[in-house]
C-alpha cells in the first residue's frame, strides 16, 4: 500500500502520517480521494508543528476531518511552500509575518 501512497503537490507525507493513514482502509480510501492539494494541506499543516505532541494531535485530527468529510485542515490558512501562487494576504499575515517576527 506505501507504494499507491499519494502526496501533495510539495509535500511528501512523511511516515508517521502514513503510516496512520494506512492502518485503516477506509482512511486511507479518503485519503487518496483527495486533490494533491488537498492533501499537500494536510501534510503542511502537520509538517508545521513545532511539538512532537502537536503533531501527533494534527495526525489524528486528520483522520477525524476526513471521515467528517472535510477536504482541507481546518482553521488553516494554507501552504506557504507553494511556488504556483502568491501568498494571500492573509497568510503573508498570519504565517509568514508572524515567524519573521519571532526569529523562526
Amino acid at each position: 500500500m506505501a507504494n499507491s501512497f499519494l502526496h501533495g503537490t510539495v509535500h511528501t507525507a512523511s511516515d508517521d502520517l502514513q503510516s496512520a493513514i494506512c492502518s485503516d482502509p477506509s482512511l486511507f480510501a479518503l485519503w487518496q480521494t483527495l486533490t494533491p492539494l488537498g492533501r499537500n494541506e494536510f501534510i503542511c499543516w502537520i509538517e508545521d508543528a513545532k511539538q512532537p505532541k502537536t503533531r501527533q494531535r494534527r495526525i489524528e485530527r486528520t483522520g477525524q476531518e476526513l471521515f467528517e468529510g472535510k477536504k482541507r485542515p481546518c482553521c488553516w490558512a494554507g501552504c506557504i511552500h507553494r511556488t504556483d501562487k502568491a501568498p494571500s494576504r492573509w497568510q503573508q499575515a498570519v504565517l509568514i509575518d508572524r515567524k519573521a517576527k519571532n526569529g523562526m
